[in-house]
């Protein structure tokens, strides 16, 4: 069995089959685990999810442009200029996509590798117990009956630093950034999110520069981040980004392809399709007995 970690789909469905082809993906005995933002900006989103809900060894984490998909289908949000949404939206399952969707998480901690697989990040100021216990207080209010008024509320920059003593909308709202959002921050988790170039913003940096929490905790992320990072598997945090979009999608497969040794061998265990770096895109695998 080997498992693969693939993030920011986007719809882009040809793409996703392109690449698991690739890699000779096995759906009886292969997983997949997508890292969020699987829908929007792409042609193919009712095809993509039915994809991914038919793999019985899938997992998923949210990403924003998941959330708000959540929104518009649910009514309390007006679908933005550049969504590429509509065939979600008519779709006659849509009632059983937004209840399947909204009762994923936003962070999975896969222990056999001490590994936290989570859309855009972690503030420096939480550990991994802190940042799971704060990812059900979101995903307790999503899975409930009030999760409408949440994703009505959850849209803004503010509050952007973090205190114990936040509550109702304010305290959710920031948390749902940090994993969806993160990319700037200061040292004590002061949220910058208007930035979205390869400089940081004066008094802020990449949230993976600062010391982490547990610096032996490996981190799996999908959404961009500054193009002058690299990921690494050495301190401070030992984050690797997991292949995203369309384009990243069709490198990685006509790479596989090329390159049989990155394909996982007859009997392997523990594999993610992360870890190698080729220009500003990580395109290629990493397994536990494969680095």
């Amino acid at each position: 069995m080997s498992t693969y970690i693939i993030g920011d789909v986007q719809g882009c469905y040809q793409e996703l089959q392109a690449l698991l082809a690739a890699v000779r993906f096995d759906p009886e005995v292969d997983a997949a685990w997508f890292v969020g933002d699987l829908v929007n900006r792409g042609p193919d989103n009712l095809a993509t999810l039915r994809l991914i809900r038919s793999l019985p060894h899938s997992r998923v984490v949210l990403g924003n442009h998941d959330l708000h998909f959540l929104a518009v289908a649910s009514g309390c949000q007006t679908a933005k200029a550049g969504d590429t949404l509509g065939d979600l939206l008519s779709a006659p399952e849509l009632t059983d996509i937004v209840d399947w969707l909204r009762h994923q998480p936003l962070l999975h901690y896969a222990p056999d590798w001490h590994c936290a697989i989570v859309h855009a990040g972690l503030p420096p100021i939480w550990s991994l117990a802190t940042a799971q216990a704060r990812a059900e207080e979101v995903q307790r209010v999503l899975r409930g009956p009030n999760y409408v008024r949440f994703l009505a509320r959850m849209y803004g920059n503010e509050p952007s630093t973090w205190s114990e003593d936040l509550v109702g909308m304010a305290r959710l709202r920031l948390i749902t950034n940090y994993f969806t959002r993160l990319r700037y921050c200061t040292p004590m988790g002061d949220l910058e999110l208007l930035h979205k170039t390869d400089v940081a913003p004066p008094g802020y940096a990449p949230w993976f520069s600062y010391p982490p929490q547990d610096p032996t905790l490996r981190i799996v992320l999908a959404t961009g981040q500054p193009s002058t990072a690299r990921p690494t598997t050495a301190g401070p945090w030992p984050w690797i980004p997991a292949v995203s979009g369309a384009a990243g999608l069709l490198r990685c497969a006509s790479t596989m392809a090329a390159e049989p040794k990155y394909r996982p061998r007859p009997g392997q265990t523990d594999g993610y399709l992360s870890g190698r770096w080729r220009g500003a895109r990580q395109i290629a695998g990493f397994s536990r007995d494969r680095t």
